[in-house]
């Protein structure tokens, strides 16, 4: 499976005009991110008190799941998405630098 480090950002553009409006909408935001913990997909999540930004780190199979996990988010959250790797898979990265560097010495 995948991991991603997300970050996300409210779309300012898509936010309510009334503050009624703004706390359903919230509400309705948190809950959607509850159900995606509870699903397994999305392990992680965290929010930056009054600045409209945070964060998730998500599992997911392959970029159509990703995509189609994160589609349900727009219009109202933005986001910029990096792949991660494990240590176990970093490690493994840095013994095939050493190795191929091994290759090009002989």
């Amino acid at each position: 499976m995948a991991k991603y480090y997300i970050r996300w950002q409210t779309n300012r553009q898509s936010i309510p005009a009334t503050s009624e409006e703004r706390a359903k909408l919230g509400m309705s935001l948190a809950e959607m991110v509850k159900q995606d913990i509870k699903g397994g997909k999305m392990k992680d999540w965290g929010a930056v008190p009054g600045e409209h930004i945070g964060y998730c780190l998500m599992e997911v199979a392959s970029e159509v799941d990703l995509a189609t996990s994160l589609a349900k988010w727009w219009p109202y959250i933005i986001f910029e998405v990096m792949p991660v790797i494990t240590v176990d898979q970093y490690i493994e990265s840095i013994k095939k630098i050493v190795a191929e560097a091994q290759t090009k010495k002989k």
